[in-house]
């Protein structure tokens, strides 16, 4: 993981973690598939952990499949890697396989992902951008839902991700087309939640603020939101009354009342 995603801990439970193949604008390849893999896993187990930044280094976020490695073997251990020449339809990583995993488990932390995206964000690079709760876009960024033009779809979790914030005919032009379109765009059509002159700072600016909040109330509401694209009404009114029977009148959730009502930054047990 360390030559391709870093993770360092900020005060306050915030992770700064970033893509770091520079040299290739964070394209991803084998090492990068199984780094970024490796590095949900260690955030999901991590102790403390209140917000995740998620950003890339150098010139892009990422640009996508590197194509170079297409036909590479994969790192040991690294099943349903896409760029290995085997089959996608096993499940590797819960109800996905390593290639969705990489956008998808960005859901699975339990902590709320911020996503800064800058200069290039294509193909895969664009479904794991997706995969974060909220996403910072620079209105320059090049953007593209590139799969067709090298002749795949996109396999990497982007549908459900797109799923109730890309219009659908929309989602259907740029997947067919590959057309290329601006951060500025991206915003407009549902891929991003913020444009922002500077992404990262304000990325970490709203983790800040986050990082302050009750955070097993955090996590309930993420797993609230997470179940909204497929959960029932039914199923959806059940889960608000068990997340909220969890944190009610609990003493993190009293800190929180007390710190609201003097005033003062809240300190939360963990």
């Amino acid at each position: 993981m360390k030559d391709r995603v870093s993770i360092t801990m900020l005060e306050g439970g915030i992770a700064d973690v970033r893509l770091i193949r520079t040299d290739k604008m964070n394209a991803l390849d084998p090492a990068m598939f199984a780094g970024i893999a490796e590095a949900i896993d260690t955030l999901k187990a991590m102790k403390g952990l209140r917000v995740v930044v998620l950003s890339g280094e150098g010139k892009a976020f990422c640009a996508g499949l590197d194509l170079s490695n297409f036909t590479a073997a994969p790192p040991s251990g690294t099943s349903n890697n896409p760029a290995s020449g085997r089959s996608l339809g096993g499940r590797s990583h819960g109800i996905a396989n390593l290639a969705q995993y990489v956008a998808w488990g960005w859901r699975e932390v339990p902590a709320p992902v911020i996503a800064a995206g800058h200069g290039v964000i294509f193909g895969g690079g664009l479904q794991v951008f997706s995969g974060a709760d909220i996403r910072f876009i620079h209105p320059d960024t090049r953007c593209a839902v590139m799969e067709m033009k090298w002749g795949l779809v996109p396999d990497m979790a982007g549908f459900p991700l797109w799923r109730g914030n890309v219009r659908d005919d929309v989602l259907r032009e740029l997947t067919y087309t590959n057309r290329e379109f601006r951060g500025t765009e991206a915003h407009a059509l549902g891929f991003a939640t913020h444009v922002s002159e500077s992404p990262l700072e304000d990325a970490m600016a709203l983790a800040r603020i986050m990082a302050g909040k009750h955070p097993a109330a955090m996590r309930g509401a993420k797993r609230l939101c997470n179940a909204t694209a497929y959960a029932s009404d039914a199923e959806l009114l059940q889960m608000e009354s068990d997340e909220q029977d969890q944190v009610m009148r609990t003493p993190n959730q009293i800190e929180a009342v007390m710190a609201e009502m003097q005033k003062r930054p809240a300190v939360f047990a963990e």
